[in-house]
């Protein structure tokens, strides 16, 4: 989602005579957007103002102001604090402002010259009646794969969890207006497109016909733009997974078979302290039946180890989830306690050392899956959607259906050109625990 917006910010900037730039030092303007969903990523942005400010003070020096904002979630969070730490931040702006920027940066340059670090910096972090995206500029695709955000906010409440607080109210987009911006992306160069929400399942968005559509429906419509070829959506919430958007797993082809489905834990006690309002009974209900309708497809999630209250019995419990899933990928934290939910005020906290220990035993084995995973793709053709340069010379990257990272090595130049933005065909040489390495099947002497 911060992906997303900081690319709608450009979009939104362009207008004034803003791009980016590719060196800090050089940048008129820097903003920096951040997420609040755990303590070191709020942490990491104060030292990385510090950096700023130095490089703000030479820049003033001679004679070439720097103009810093900070937007996201800690912004919307923590803005009168954080001008109070930080007074040479220029703007301090939420996720559901950023719409606004053009004349936030207007008072801020006519302010720059009558302050020095007063503290006067500007901070719009109110939740705007009208929505967001009405005042957005028309979307252009970034590269071959494109995000779009369909849902913002959550109503969920879990008990650790900010984004309520920072994002608000659920909030979903128009069919009308998601179709225009989806179209806009293909017409522009996206081949695929990922459709953004923080419970994106939940989408109910008004259909033209003023009725309401939920997300399936919405695939369903989006399946039928010409050249798109790709379809993924994230993330879901295992309570909206409902039996239509199952169905479309298995009946729309451009759909990927590629799920990611947070559980949190595999223990029915602490998901309900999480309130989570599923159980593992459910969750793995829901699996067997998004199975039947892809079998093919790969699964993902997200843990966090050692919630409050969560016993040894109650980590055991998600090991075992864990086994009987089987993980293709999963994202796996430490508890941190956010301020002002309701997870922060619960006793019987878990000892930062049993949290370690806990994850360290978690990651063992969902690497372990992640690897079998990949490692069965070995000699396997597989279709990618190249988007991005390599590391290597001659070397581009992509995804496959499965969402894994493929890193596909041409030999000319010439031949690596033609590949971007196209669906090719590969073959895997090589499985890494994170990406899999592969060549273009002319370069085997094959057809393709």
């Amino acid at each position: 989602m911060n992906a997303y917006d900081s690319k709608r910010m450009v979009d939104v900037l362009a207008p004034l005579g803003y791009c980016q730039s590719e060196q800090l030092e050089n940048a008129d303007l820097v903003i920096l957007n951040t997420c609040h969903i755990r303590e070191k990523a709020a942490e990491k942005i104060y030292s990385e103002l510090g950096r700023l400010r130095a490089i703000k003070n030479e820049r003033l020096e001679s004679g070439s102001p720097m103009m810093i904002g900070v937007a996201g979630c800690v912004a919307q969070a923590e803005g009168a604090e954080m001008l109070r730490r930080a007074p040479f931040v220029d703007l301090v702006f939420g996720p559901q402002t950023y719409h606004r920027l053009p004349e936030m940066v207007a008072r801020a340059q006519r302010d720059m010259g009558a302050r020095e670090f007063s503290g006067r910096g500007i901070i719009d972090t109110q939740f705007p009646i009208e929505p967001k995206f009405d005042s957005l500029p028309p979307a252009t695709s970034p590269g071959p794969s494109a995000f779009l955000t369909v849902q913002e906010g959550c109503d969920r409440f879990c008990t650790f969890c900010v984004v309520p607080y920072t994002r608000g109210a659920e909030f979903s987009r128009s069919v009308a207006d998601v179709i225009a911006e989806a179209v806009a992306l293909v017409d522009s160069g996206a081949r695929e497109l990922i459709l953004l929400g923080q419970n994106v399942n939940a989408y109910h968005g008004v259909s033209p016909a003023g009725g309401e559509w939920r997300l399936a429906e919405l695939i369903r419509e989006l399946a039928e733009i010409p050249n798109l070829e790709r379809l993924r959506y994230t993330t879901s919430h295992p309570r909206d997974m409902t039996s239509d958007l199952i169905r479309a797993h298995g009946e729309i082809e451009i759909l990927m078979p590629y799920l990611h489905l947070p559980v949190q834990s595999g223990s029915d006690r602490v998901l309900s302290a999480m309130n989570r309002q599923h159980t593992s009974e459910n969750y793995l209900d829901i699996i067997e039946a998004v199975r039947a309708a892809r079998p093919n497809i790969a699964l993902s999630s997200d843990f966090i180890v050692g919630h409050p209250g969560e016993t040894e019995e109650d980590f055991e419990d998600t090991l075992t989830l864990v086994e009987r899933v089987g993980f293709a990928q999963a994202y796996s934290f430490k508890y941190s306690p956010r301020p002002g939910t309701p997870a922060s005020a619960m006793e019987d906290i878990v000892t930062e050392d049993e949290k370690s220990s806990r994850l360290a035993r978690l990651q063992e084995v969902l690497n372990k899956q992640q690897s079998q995973f990949n490692e069965e793709f070995v000699g396997v053709v597989l279709p990618v959607l190249i988007d991005r340069k390599g590391r290597d010379e001659n070397q581009l990257a992509g995804r496959s259906p499965w969402m894994q990272a493929v890193h596909v090595d041409f030999d000319r130049p010439e031949s690596a050109q033609l590949a971007y933005g196209k669906t090719i065909d590969v073959r895997i040489m090589t499985a890494r625990p994170n990406s899999l390495a592969a060549l273009p099947l002319n370069k085997l002497g094959s057809a393709g």
